[in-house]
């Protein structure tokens, strides 16, 4: 079972970050920089793939490496985290006990236990459309087949560096429901956060942030994304420390305003 993870970084002057990141597999690294320029290379016996692009948007990154992969199980990450040593083997015998899944959702460590950005994943589960909102696509692991066959990439208009400021991972995540395939989400971890690095995007609970939740929910649904913009501000009142209608009337607005 060939592993390889797919990496969305910026400003990589060098090749450590394979290290930094305890890479024990091969890998992709999509280089958002200053320069524009293709390497390929071995590094600790695993072939590598620099993928330097002047250009910016995390959608449009992950696309330019998710094209070009070639393995059988993909792994996609960001610069900010360190693989747990043993995470091939970990990758590959979850896929074993699950052969009908297309996709695995593992569980990240973050040193900050007190305000956790990655929901902690308690038991093994389906994913579905009533939970696959939680998961970020740093923690997903797919079989490459199944998405390259159904034609599965990233929405280049949602995630930093883009029009739409996050929700990228949302998107894809349904298109994999859409078309019908498997995920699970497993407590098991794969990697942990450095949190050495602020976000590019997050700027809190602010107006656009709403705005923009509108737009992915249309995105995601053009059917039900009136019930997802209800959902999203009704069961975050307390965190948004906003009343529910008036989130909700931002998020349609964003839509209506089309």
């Amino acid at each position: 079972m060939k592993i390889q993870v797919l990496v969305a970084a910026m400003n990589q002057n060098d090749h450590s970050l394979l290290e930094k990141m305890n890479i024990q597999t091969d890998a992709m690294v999509g280089n958002q920089g200053d320069c524009n320029k293709v390497e390929h290379f071995t590094w600790n016996g695993h072939n590598i793939c620099y993928l330097n692009f002047n250009e910016k948007g995390v959608g449009l990154n992950r696309n330019n490496i998710l094209m070009r992969a070639d393995c059988d199980i993909c792994l996609f990450a960001d610069d900010d985290m360190v693989y747990l040593d043993g995470y091939p083997q970990t990758v590959e015998k979850a896929f074993s006990d699950y052969p009908q899944a297309d996709v695995i959702i593992f569980n990240i460590q973050e040193n900050n236990h007190e305000k956790q950005n990655y929901y902690v994943i308690q038991k093994p589960m389906r994913v579905n459309w009533f939970n696959f909102l939680r998961y970020g696509m740093v923690r997903v692991a797919c079989r490459y087949r199944s998405i390259k066959e159904n034609g599965i990439y990233f929405n280049q208009c949602f995630g930093g560096g883009c029009e739409y400021q996050c929700g990228e991972d949302c998107i894809f995540l349904s298109d994999c429901l859409k078309k019908g395939l498997k995920i699970y989400a497993l407590p098991i971890s794969i990697a942990k956060l450095t949190e050495e690095r602020e976000s590019t995007w997050d700027e809190g609970y602010t107006n656009r942030f709403f705005h923009d939740q509108g737009k992915l929910y249309r995105a995601i649904s053009r059917k039900w994304w009136r019930l997802l913009c209800l959902q999203d501000a009704v069961r975050h009142q307390k965190r948004y420390n906003r009343h529910w209608k008036d989130v909700y009337k931002i998020m349609i607005s964003a839509v209506l305003a089309d």
